[in-house]
């Protein structure tokens, strides 16, 4: 594969954020309603699309956690099956809320998005840093599930990446978070080669971000590795938006997509290829 500039998403690419962003899905649910989804329902909201920002999928899980209690007849599968047909994202879950047999004005009038971000950041963040960022004090004080991210990338491969290629990074962290997550494994990209959550409005699959990282690393064949479906599609949806450049999707089996299952989901995508870790890159790259 013959690239000159690499871009990478950071979570379950290059830390893994089961124990933290995942989990403070299922937790804050929880916390807020006293019933919750389990870590398989996360990925099939992640593969219906549209939730590269976790505060919108807690969103829509609380949503469905909602109308299971206003007595909808379906499971969580059929559920954000519901929500890739209507197009996938926050507002197909509201829709598929709305279009089932249900009083959904009882679930809107107890959904609480603004209560539900301030418990996931409380959990995620932890309070010292929940004060820092968020500039107020947090619902309750814990350690924060952002110390619990282990680093998934060698610092051989960021040396092989970085000597080789133009980095950027596409993530749908906050500006902050991913700062923190980029110091921690020790890879140094500019303001300008990484797009984050602050950074643009659309979120993945739309490939503005992509194409302008391409147009900055001044690249022509750009692959980008990410951990969800639209980490491929944002991928195939810049190569026809762009096509006088080319666009590699990569599928990364260190995040919610995992072995051979993983792999037959990626390629169903599209995936130019899928790598077991981010550590396989240079090899596949070189």
């Amino acid at each position: 594969m013959d690239v000159d500039a690499v871009v990478l998403d950071i979570d379950g690419v290059l830390v893994d954020v089961s124990d933290s962003y995942r989990r403070a899905i299922v937790e804050s649910v929880d916390r807020v309603y006293g019933r919750t989804i389990d870590d398989a329902a996360i990925q099939g909201f992640k593969n219906a699309g549209g939730f590269n920002n976790d505060w919108e999928l807690t969103y829509a899980a609380a949503l469905f956690v909602l109308a299971r209690e206003a007595g909808l007849d379906a499971d969580v599968t059929a559920f954000t099956d519901a929500v890739a047909e209507a197009g996938g994202g926050l507002d197909a879950a509201e829709a598929a809320v709305r279009d089932a047999a249900i009083d959904d004005r009882a679930v809107f009038e107890r959904w609480d998005p603004d209560r539900l971000r301030d418990v996931f950041q409380a959990l995620y963040l932890g309070a010292d840093l929940y004060r820092d960022l968020e500039g107020s004090n947090p619902p309750f004080e814990t350690q924060g599930y952002i110390h619990d991210e282990p680093v998934l990338i060698e610092p051989a491969t960021i040396d092989d990446l970085t000597d080789q290629f133009a980095v950027g990074v596409l993530t749908g962290r906050p500006a902050a978070e991913a700062t923190i997550a980029l110091d921690r494994v020790g890879l140094s990209v500019p303001d300008a080669h990484r797009f984050t959550m602050d950074d643009w409005a659309e979120g993945k699959p739309h490939p503005r971000a992509l194409v302008t990282l391409a147009d900055r690393l001044d690249a022509a064949r750009v692959a980008f590795a990410g951990d969800t479906l639209d980490d491929v599609r944002t991928a195939v949806n810049a190569a026809e938006s762009d096509p006088d450049r080319t666009y590699y999707g990569i599928g990364v089996l260190t995040g919610g997509l995992t072995g051979e299952d993983g792999r037959r989901v990626y390629e169903g995508a599209d995936a130019d290829a899928v790598v077991e870790t981010v550590n396989d890159l240079p090899g596949l790259l070189s």
